[in-house]
């Protein structure tokens, strides 16, 4: 399988992701998803400056349901990074299975919004966060770590925690 990890990050990609994951994960490739940074090609520029020797792809949701078939079915090992559970909800709806060995999804930073519950540093969820259950159903395992080496949380825990 070409997909070696699975993160929710609302800031997509950044030096944590870079310089600990990467290292720690194998990768060849990094596919971001999420349709505001995709249509922003100053961000974009941004976040792909951020990464120095891997390849980099920035794709709209649309874009991405298109391409990530292709990119699976490689020999290559690909980090797939969407901006918020509701895209990688929609990829899966569209019948793409995002998958790794370990059926792990990783939540990084998730910022503090308007009705949501702190759970650990940079990571706040609101009650309704309706596409970690589903993500949950479709036999993925949702973890909120920040780092490789950090303790982490599991959906289920959150969950008992927010309601």
């Amino acid at each position: 399988m070409s997909i070696s990890f699975v993160r929710i990050d609302d800031s997509v990609i950044h030096g944590q992701l870079v310089t600990r994951w990467a290292k720690e994960l194998p990768c060849d490739g990094i596919v971001a998803i999420d349709d505001a940074v995709a249509a922003d090609p100053l961000l974009s520029s941004v976040m792909k400056g951020a990464v120095q020797d891997t390849k980099v792809w920035l794709f709209d949701t649309a874009t991405a349901i298109e391409k990530l078939p292709k990119i699976i079915a490689s020999d290559k090992r690909y980090f797939v990074i969407g901006k918020s559970p509701i895209t990688l909800q929609r990829i899966e709806e569209a019948g793409i299975s995002l998958q790794n060995a370990n059926r792990k999804i990783n939540v990084g930073p998730m910022s503090a919004r308007a009705n949501t519950t702190t759970i650990g540093p940079n990571q706040a969820v609101s009650a309704d966060e309706a596409a970690f259950d589903d993500l949950m159903r479709r036999g993925h395992l949702i973890e909120f770590r920040l780092l490789p080496d950090a303790s982490y949380y599991s959906w289920q825990d959150v969950r008992q925690k927010i309601k």
